[in-house]
């Protein structure tokens, strides 16, 4: 019985610890602007297009699953048994923490926004909504967002 606690303390820590490495899934686009240089933060759109964000899994919904499982299969039958229901839960539990993972991380829309800046940068800026954007519009670029000018 003590060999089961330590195992489920350790299951349990194991997964704490893989839930902060857990991903949306989501790319980040991160653009650095200077304060001090604003030639860099204003720009003229060039184009707007709408993209699917790429979804994925990141492994952890498997993990996760496959550790739950184990877990689980560890407390049915004895001996060999309790050792194949151990491992065909593990099992079944990655195939479902993926399953789950990916549903959760559907793709979803974005818009890439093209911008040629007035210092003769050009960028490229994914944003989930475009407000009131449109081509030939100026825009200020702040905190990897743009608005109108």
């Amino acid at each position: 019985m003590k060999h089961s606690t330590t195992l489920a303390a350790a299951l349990i820590a194991a997964c704490a610890a893989l839930g902060g490495c857990a991903s949306s899934g989501q790319p980040q686009q991160t653009t650095y602007v200077n304060p001090s240089d604003t030639a860099a933060a204003y720009g003229t759109i060039d184009s707007i297009q709408v993209v699917q964000a790429k979804s994925g899994t990141s492994g952890a919904g498997a993990v996760t699953g496959g550790l739950v499982g184990a877990l689980l299969g560890n407390q049915v039958g004895s001996g060999s048994g309790r050792t194949a229901a151990t491992v065909a839960g593990a099992v079944g539990g990655a195939v479902v923490g993926n399953k789950v993972e990916e549903n959760r991380n559907q793709p979803r829309e974005q818009y890439q926004i093209s911008v040629r800046m007035d210092n003769g940068d050009y960028r490229i800026v994914n944003q989930d909504s475009v407000y009131d954007l449109r081509a030939g519009d100026r825009v200020r670029l702040v905190d990897g967002r743009l608005y109108r000018y």
